[in-house]
């Protein structure tokens, strides 16, 4: 029960923290392209990929922890399905140019987030 307990905790932090950023994003740069969701899924791929090599090679945590911040909070906080939707909606109104540099940035730039997450855990 303690498991859900955790899983559930950092799910409502992360939703909360996506929400707050996507609008956020919103404001700061307007709707023309999804820079929330991008800022969103970079970041929780850098939280993700330090997180989980911190806890796994640089100290010893009770597992919960995991779920709190793996599961939980990035879980909650990343926009996979939202990326995929705003891709599809673009392609729709045949906005290509913003469909490419979308998918190309979310997925690069996720990915270069990770290993920098994972690089920074094992520096420190």
């Amino acid at each position: 029960m303690l498991d859900f307990l955790a899983i559930s905790l950092g799910a409502i932090v992360g939703a909360n923290a996506r929400y707050w950023m996507s609008r956020s994003a919103l404001r700061l740069f307007g709707p023309v392209f999804p820079y929330g969701t991008l800022a969103i899924n970079v970041l929780g791929s850098l939280i993700l990929g330090f997180f989980l090599i911190w806890t796994i090679e640089r100290s010893m945590v009770d597992p919960r922890w995991r779920l709190l911040i793996a599961v939980g909070f990035c879980g909650g906080f990343t926009t996979f399905s939202s990326y995929a939707f705003e891709s599809m909606a673009m392609m729709e109104q045949s906005q290509w140019l913003l469909v490419a540099a979308n998918i190309v940035s979310n997925n690069l730039l996720s990915l270069v987030a990770v290993l920098a997450g994972m690089a920074l855990a094992r520096l420190l």
